[in-house]
Protein backbone atom coordinates (compact mmCIF):
# COMPACT_ATOMS: atom_id res chain seq x y z
CA UNK A 1 0.00 0.00 0.00
CA UNK A 2 1.41 3.36 -1.00
CA UNK A 3 0.80 6.25 1.38
CA UNK A 4 1.76 9.85 2.01
CA UNK A 5 2.22 11.36 5.45
CA UNK A 6 0.82 14.91 5.68
CA UNK A 7 -0.16 17.36 8.38
CA UNK A 8 -2.24 20.46 8.89
CA UNK A 9 -0.60 22.51 11.65
CA UNK A 10 0.75 19.32 13.19
CA UNK A 11 -2.55 17.41 13.05
CA UNK A 12 -1.11 14.53 11.02
CA UNK A 13 -2.61 11.97 8.69
CA UNK A 14 -1.74 8.94 6.59
CA UNK A 15 -3.15 9.75 3.15
CA UNK A 16 -4.09 6.89 0.82
CA UNK A 17 -5.24 7.55 -2.75
CA UNK A 18 -6.18 5.17 -5.54
CA UNK A 19 -8.74 2.98 -3.77
CA UNK A 20 -12.24 2.90 -5.23
CA UNK A 21 -13.96 2.32 -1.89
CA UNK A 22 -13.20 2.25 1.82
CA UNK A 23 -11.55 -1.10 2.62
CA UNK A 24 -13.44 -3.46 4.91
CA UNK A 25 -10.49 -3.49 7.31
CA UNK A 26 -10.01 0.29 7.39
CA UNK A 27 -10.66 0.50 11.15
CA UNK A 28 -8.11 -2.23 11.88
CA UNK A 29 -5.58 -0.59 9.56
CA UNK A 30 -6.06 2.81 11.22
CA UNK A 31 -5.40 1.43 14.70
CA UNK A 32 -2.27 -0.38 13.53
CA UNK A 33 -0.82 2.24 11.19
CA UNK A 34 -1.55 5.28 13.35
CA UNK A 35 0.30 3.78 16.31
CA UNK A 36 3.29 6.05 16.88
CA UNK A 37 5.52 3.28 18.25
CA UNK A 38 4.69 0.26 16.10
CA UNK A 39 3.21 1.90 13.00
CA UNK A 40 3.65 4.96 10.82
CA UNK A 41 2.12 7.22 13.43
CA UNK A 42 -0.72 9.68 12.85
CA UNK A 43 -3.91 11.13 14.25
CA UNK A 44 -5.92 9.46 11.50
CA UNK A 45 -5.98 7.45 8.27
CA UNK A 46 -7.53 9.33 5.33
CA UNK A 47 -8.74 7.78 2.08
CA UNK A 48 -9.21 9.88 -1.07
CA UNK A 49 -11.98 8.17 -3.03
CA UNK A 50 -14.10 8.80 -6.14
CA UNK A 51 -17.32 10.76 -5.67
CA UNK A 52 -20.53 10.98 -7.67
CA UNK A 53 -21.26 14.40 -6.20
CA UNK A 54 -17.88 16.16 -5.99
CA UNK A 55 -14.37 16.07 -7.42
CA UNK A 56 -13.25 13.73 -4.62
CA UNK A 57 -14.60 12.01 -1.54
CA UNK A 58 -12.77 11.94 1.81
CA UNK A 59 -13.16 9.26 4.48
CA UNK A 60 -11.37 9.71 7.80
CA UNK A 61 -10.67 6.89 10.25
CA UNK A 62 -9.41 8.05 13.65
CA UNK A 63 -6.46 6.45 15.37
CA UNK A 64 -8.85 4.43 17.58
CA UNK A 65 -10.63 2.96 14.53
CA UNK A 66 -13.76 5.12 14.73
CA UNK A 67 -14.82 7.17 11.72
CA UNK A 68 -14.87 10.97 11.83
CA UNK A 69 -17.63 12.78 9.98
CA UNK A 70 -15.39 15.71 9.07
CA UNK A 71 -11.94 17.15 9.74
CA UNK A 72 -10.85 20.64 8.73
CA UNK A 73 -7.14 19.86 8.77
CA UNK A 74 -7.60 16.64 6.80
CA UNK A 75 -9.61 18.34 4.06
CA UNK A 76 -6.82 20.90 3.57
CA UNK A 77 -4.31 18.05 3.30
CA UNK A 78 -6.51 16.27 0.76
CA UNK A 79 -6.87 19.47 -1.29
CA UNK A 80 -3.11 20.02 -1.35
CA UNK A 81 -2.46 16.38 -2.19
CA UNK A 82 -4.77 16.23 -5.21
CA UNK A 83 -3.40 19.48 -6.67
CA UNK A 84 0.29 19.02 -5.95
CA UNK A 85 0.28 15.43 -7.26
CA UNK A 86 -1.56 16.42 -10.44
CA UNK A 87 -4.85 14.63 -9.76
CA UNK A 88 -6.57 17.96 -10.41
CA UNK A 89 -5.40 21.10 -12.18
CA UNK A 90 -7.98 23.64 -11.03
CA UNK A 91 -7.76 25.87 -7.97
CA UNK A 92 -11.44 25.62 -7.06
CA UNK A 93 -12.76 22.14 -6.37
CA UNK A 94 -15.22 20.23 -4.20
CA UNK A 95 -14.62 17.47 -1.66
CA UNK A 96 -17.39 15.25 -0.30
CA UNK A 97 -17.33 14.49 3.44
CA UNK A 98 -19.33 12.03 5.51
CA UNK A 99 -20.89 14.52 7.92
CA UNK A 100 -20.78 17.92 6.22
CA UNK A 101 -21.67 16.97 2.66
CA UNK A 102 -19.91 18.51 -0.33
CA UNK A 103 -17.55 21.32 0.61
CA UNK A 104 -16.10 23.88 -1.84
CA UNK A 105 -12.35 24.46 -1.55
CA UNK A 106 -10.23 27.31 -2.94
CA UNK A 107 -6.46 26.94 -3.34
CA UNK A 108 -3.79 29.63 -3.11
CA UNK A 109 -0.82 28.66 -5.27
CA UNK A 110 2.81 29.72 -4.83
CA UNK A 111 5.62 28.43 -7.10
CA UNK A 112 3.27 25.82 -8.54
CA UNK A 113 2.30 24.33 -5.17
CA UNK A 114 -0.57 24.87 -2.74
CA UNK A 115 0.41 27.33 -0.03
CA UNK A 116 -2.96 28.02 1.63
CA UNK A 117 -6.36 26.35 1.46
CA UNK A 118 -9.68 28.09 2.10
CA UNK A 119 -12.53 25.72 2.84
CA UNK A 120 -16.22 26.55 2.88
CA UNK A 121 -17.04 24.62 6.05
CA UNK A 122 -20.79 25.14 5.73
CA UNK A 123 -23.28 26.44 8.26
CA UNK A 124 -22.84 25.69 11.96
CA UNK A 125 -25.47 23.51 13.62
CA UNK A 126 -26.56 25.02 16.93
CA UNK A 127 -29.64 23.02 17.92
CA UNK A 128 -28.55 20.98 20.92
CA UNK A 129 -30.33 17.79 19.89
CA UNK A 130 -28.78 17.96 16.42
CA UNK A 131 -25.17 18.55 17.56
CA UNK A 132 -25.95 16.04 19.17
CA UNK A 133 -26.34 16.63 22.89
CA UNK A 134 -29.18 15.60 25.17
CA UNK A 135 -30.09 19.28 25.65
CA UNK A 136 -33.22 20.59 23.93
CA UNK A 137 -32.08 24.18 23.34
CA UNK A 138 -31.10 26.28 20.33
CA UNK A 139 -28.40 27.40 20.80
CA UNK A 140 -26.77 25.67 23.77
CA UNK A 141 -24.96 28.55 25.50
CA UNK A 142 -23.46 28.51 28.97
CA UNK A 143 -24.82 25.08 29.81
CA UNK A 144 -23.19 23.34 32.76
CA UNK A 145 -21.49 19.97 32.53
CA UNK A 146 -20.19 18.40 35.75
CA UNK A 147 -17.26 16.01 35.83
CA UNK A 148 -15.88 14.57 39.08
CA UNK A 149 -17.16 17.50 41.11
CA UNK A 150 -15.91 20.20 38.71
CA UNK A 151 -18.33 22.27 36.68
CA UNK A 152 -17.63 23.62 33.20
CA UNK A 153 -19.80 25.99 31.15
CA UNK A 154 -19.88 25.12 27.46
CA UNK A 155 -21.31 26.09 24.09
CA UNK A 156 -22.32 23.25 21.75
CA UNK A 157 -21.65 23.52 18.01
CA UNK A 158 -21.62 20.99 15.19
CA UNK A 159 -19.54 21.58 12.08
CA UNK A 160 -20.61 18.22 10.67
CA UNK A 161 -19.04 16.72 13.80
CA UNK A 162 -19.86 17.60 17.44
CA UNK A 163 -17.98 20.12 19.59
CA UNK A 164 -18.27 21.67 23.01
CA UNK A 165 -16.32 24.88 23.61
CA UNK A 166 -15.23 25.71 27.15
CA UNK A 167 -13.60 29.01 28.15
CA UNK A 168 -10.72 28.79 30.63
CA UNK A 169 -8.18 31.25 32.02
CA UNK A 170 -5.21 29.59 30.31
CA UNK A 171 -6.00 27.31 27.38
CA UNK A 172 -2.30 26.89 26.54
CA UNK A 173 -1.49 25.45 29.96
CA UNK A 174 -4.75 23.59 30.51
CA UNK A 175 -4.54 19.92 31.53
CA UNK A 176 -6.13 18.27 28.49
CA UNK A 177 -5.31 14.75 29.61
CA UNK A 178 -7.12 15.18 32.92
CA UNK A 179 -10.41 16.54 31.61
CA UNK A 180 -10.59 15.86 27.87
CA UNK A 181 -11.41 12.13 27.99
CA UNK A 182 -13.96 12.57 30.77
CA UNK A 183 -15.82 15.28 28.86
CA UNK A 184 -15.56 13.42 25.55
CA UNK A 185 -17.56 10.49 26.96
CA UNK A 186 -19.96 12.42 29.21
CA UNK A 187 -23.62 11.25 29.01
CA UNK A 188 -24.65 14.72 27.77
CA UNK A 189 -22.99 13.78 24.47
CA UNK A 190 -24.58 10.63 23.02
CA UNK A 191 -22.05 10.29 20.18
CA UNK A 192 -19.13 11.55 22.28
CA UNK A 193 -17.72 15.00 21.56
CA UNK A 194 -14.65 17.02 20.59
CA UNK A 195 -13.69 19.35 23.43
CA UNK A 196 -12.14 22.78 22.87
CA UNK A 197 -10.63 24.78 25.73
CA UNK A 198 -10.35 28.43 24.72
CA UNK A 199 -8.97 31.71 26.05
CA UNK A 200 -10.06 34.93 24.33
CA UNK A 201 -7.17 37.41 24.23
CA UNK A 202 -8.87 40.02 22.04
CA UNK A 203 -11.79 40.33 19.66
CA UNK A 204 -9.44 39.21 16.88
CA UNK A 205 -7.48 36.39 18.53
CA UNK A 206 -8.27 33.28 20.60
CA UNK A 207 -5.97 30.60 22.03
CA UNK A 208 -7.46 27.11 21.76
CA UNK A 209 -6.38 23.60 22.70
CA UNK A 210 -8.33 20.51 21.76
CA UNK A 211 -9.12 17.00 22.89
CA UNK A 212 -10.38 15.24 19.78
CA UNK A 213 -12.97 12.50 19.91
CA UNK A 214 -11.27 9.25 18.89
CA UNK A 215 -7.77 10.74 18.75
CA UNK A 216 -7.06 12.50 22.05
CA UNK A 217 -4.93 15.64 22.24
CA UNK A 218 -3.90 16.91 18.80
CA UNK A 219 -1.87 19.93 17.72
CA UNK A 220 -4.75 21.38 15.71
CA UNK A 221 -8.41 20.85 14.86
CA UNK A 222 -9.94 22.77 11.95
CA UNK A 223 -13.57 22.07 12.77
CA UNK A 224 -12.76 22.84 16.41
CA UNK A 225 -11.34 26.22 15.41
CA UNK A 226 -14.54 26.92 13.47
CA UNK A 227 -16.67 25.88 16.45
CA UNK A 228 -14.60 28.11 18.72
CA UNK A 229 -15.14 31.13 16.49
CA UNK A 230 -18.90 30.46 16.34
CA UNK A 231 -19.06 30.07 20.10
CA UNK A 232 -17.06 33.23 20.66
CA UNK A 233 -19.37 35.25 18.40
CA UNK A 234 -22.48 33.86 20.08
CA UNK A 235 -21.06 34.71 23.49
CA UNK A 236 -20.13 38.24 22.38
CA UNK A 237 -16.41 37.68 22.85
CA UNK A 238 -15.06 38.23 19.31
CA UNK A 239 -16.03 39.63 15.95
CA UNK A 240 -17.13 37.37 13.10
CA UNK A 241 -13.55 36.89 11.88
CA UNK A 242 -10.62 35.99 14.11
CA UNK A 243 -7.35 34.11 14.32
CA UNK A 244 -7.63 30.89 16.29
CA UNK A 245 -4.20 29.96 17.65
CA UNK A 246 -3.65 26.23 18.15
CA UNK A 247 -0.62 24.33 19.43
CA UNK A 248 0.50 23.73 15.83
CA UNK A 249 -0.14 27.22 14.46
CA UNK A 250 -2.87 29.65 13.43
CA UNK A 251 -6.07 29.31 11.42
CA UNK A 252 -8.08 32.25 10.13
CA UNK A 253 -11.80 31.65 10.63
CA UNK A 254 -14.62 33.84 9.30
CA UNK A 255 -18.38 33.49 9.86
CA UNK A 256 -20.12 35.23 6.97
CA UNK A 257 -23.14 37.17 8.17
CA UNK A 258 -24.86 37.14 4.78
CA UNK A 259 -24.89 33.40 4.05
CA UNK A 260 -24.24 32.02 7.58
CA UNK A 261 -21.31 29.93 6.31
CA UNK A 262 -17.93 29.40 7.97
CA UNK A 263 -14.69 29.86 6.01
CA UNK A 264 -11.42 28.38 7.25
CA UNK A 265 -8.04 29.34 5.81
CA UNK A 266 -4.77 27.62 6.67
CA UNK A 267 -1.82 25.59 5.36
CA UNK A 268 -1.14 21.90 4.79
CA UNK A 269 2.19 20.17 4.33
CA UNK A 270 3.77 17.00 2.98
CA UNK A 271 6.05 15.04 5.30
CA UNK A 272 7.05 11.97 3.27
CA UNK A 273 5.73 9.17 1.08
CA UNK A 274 6.32 5.44 1.43
CA UNK A 275 5.16 1.93 0.69
CA UNK A 276 3.78 -0.41 3.34
CA UNK A 277 4.58 -4.05 2.77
Amino acid sequence: MEFTKMHGLGNDFIIVAGETALPDNAAELAVRLCNRFFGIGADGLVYILPSDNADFRMRIINSDGSEAEQCGNAIRCVAKYVYDTGLVGKTELTIETLGAGVQPVRLSIESGKVAQVTVDMGEPILNGLDVPTTIDANPVLGHTVEVEGREFKFTAVSMGNPHCVIYVDDAVGFDLAAWGPKLEKHPLFPRKINVEFATVNSREQVDMRVWERGAGPTLACGTGACATLVSSVLNGLTGREATISLAGGDLRIAWNEDNNRIYMTGPAAFVYSGTLA
